[in-house]
């Protein structure tokens, strides 16, 4: 009786152990002294998933769980600064940040790799193209992105002054949290008519956005404020979905994903009317339908 209770029972642990090592939560060192927070959940094709400016990977909770369930591999991971990985006083240039996307790539082996950047993440997908050629990618989506340029220049009159980012960081070193308890209000649409997401989960979000370290939140916003991505969107080569909502108060479709769409040579440009940024909850239903889709194509 002893015996076959112990045989089962390792005939169960050997049964799991394969599932187990594809449904696991790690951490990878990408420089010295810097270890990312990864995410690596089920079987298939890998898709990478990028968050966006002031989170970490948990807001892909509603795209994880799904694109698991319909056979591919997810990776999500947190940025440096930001979640439960480290956070140095530097390194918050998309050169260093595209490094560390870089480095899980190569070190969890990955090919035929699907990159999906959200809003400030579009950046690491496009900077991968034009800094190491795309290697092992084969498909990119940019949700909500602030590609290609957001910074009013001379050449670029419709962008965001650069006074309206001092003043933004001015606000952040003065309240952080308050100016995430606003930033989210705008992030997801809310006003007096429309609220697409209970109090609690707002406050779940301002949560997860308090993790990131006060520097890291500064540094990055300078990074996908001021960083000019033009002329490397011609290295994106591959097939290209792009999803933007055109009530986005945080980074207008006009400004972004227009003008993306326009120089990206082979790509799905997707237009979510009435949407907001936070659209990856708002429209959670039909960004994981489009994705999927995508992906299967």
């Amino acid at each position: 009786m002893e015996n076959n209770t112990l045989n089962n029972s390792t005939s169960l642990r050997d049964s799991d152990f394969d599932i187990q090592l594809l449904n696991t939560d790690k951490y990878i060192e990408t420089a010295k002294n810097i270890k990312l927070y990864v995410k690596d959940y089920g079987k298939g094709k890998p898709v990478i998933l990028i968050h966006g400016w002031p989170l970490s990977n948990e807001m892909w909770e509603y795209q994880i769980d799904f694109l698991v369930q319909n056979n591919y591999r997810v990776i999500a991971y947190d940025r440096r600064g930001f979640g439960k990985s480290s956070q140095p006083y530097d390194g918050y240039d998309y050169d260093t940040l595209t490094d560390d996307l870089k480095e899980i790539i190569e070190q969890l082996q990955l090919e035929n790799v699907t990159l999906v950047g959200f809003s400030m993440g579009g950046g690491e997908v496009v900077r991968y193209f034009s800094r190491y050629g795309g290697k092992a990618v084969t498909k990119a989506a940019l949700i909500s992105s602030i590609i290609p340029f957001l910074l009013q220049t001379h050449d670029n009159p419709d962008g965001h002054p650069k006074e309206k980012s001092e003043i933004t960081a001015n606000t952040i070193k003065e309240d952080r949290i308050g100016f995430i308890d606003n930033f989210g209000k705008t992030f997801f649409g809310i006003n007096i008519i429309n609220r697409p997401l209970s109090t609690p989960l707002l406050e779940y979000y301002r949560m997860l956005c308090s993790f990131a370290s006060p520097r890291a939140t500064l540094k990055c916003a300078e990074s996908f404020s001021f960083t000019d991505f033009r002329d490397e969107l011609d290295t994106v080569k591959v097939p290209t979905l792009i999803i933007h909502g055109d009530d986005d108060k945080i980074v207008p479709i006009d400004l972004t994903s227009k003008k993306a769409a326009k120089a990206i040579s082979e790509n799905n440009f997707i237009i979510y009317e009435g949407a907001p940024h936070g659209l990856f909850y708002t429209h959670k239903d039909k960004l994981n339908k489009d994705l999927l889709d995508f992906l299967n194509a």
